[in-house]
């Protein structure tokens, strides 16, 4: 049995992967919570259901092939707020401290506008 994936489809199941992990993972983790909550934000705890919600539909999105452009966009959205909210704060320990807490953000923003960017096939 021979399978054939194309590089399209492995950035999509990788993505949404990363994104309807993540979205569980705040409905289950309590730390969670107290994470948000450190980070300033008004309603945190509801901030953070809103956003599980968005990359839990958003990955279901991408995973099925539906609509994968759009569902990039709020996407791309959550992983910039979240880098400059959680990464570019490290900057002030130096530009290598920087990149290596941001490496795998910064990649999944680079897949997102892949994503983002072909053709649409539905």
């Amino acid at each position: 049995m021979k399978i054939s994936l194309s590089t399209d489809q492995l950035i999509r199941y990788a993505v949404a992967y990363v994104f309807i992990v993540a979205g569980m993972i705040k409905f289950i983790n309590p730390d969670m919570g107290t994470y948000f909550a450190n980070l300033g934000l008004p309603y945190p705890i509801q901030v953070m259901y809103i956003i599980a919600v968005v990359e839990l539909i958003c990955g279901v999105f991408i995973l099925l092939n539906r609509s994968v452009s759009n569902a990039a966009i709020p996407l791309i959205g959550i992983m910039v707020v979240a880098i400059m909210l959680t990464k570019i704060p490290t900057l002030h320990s130096g530009f290598i401290q920087f990149a290596a807490n941001a490496r795998l953000d910064i990649v999944m923003l680079v897949l997102l506008f892949i994503l983002y960017k072909l053709p649409s096939r539905r």
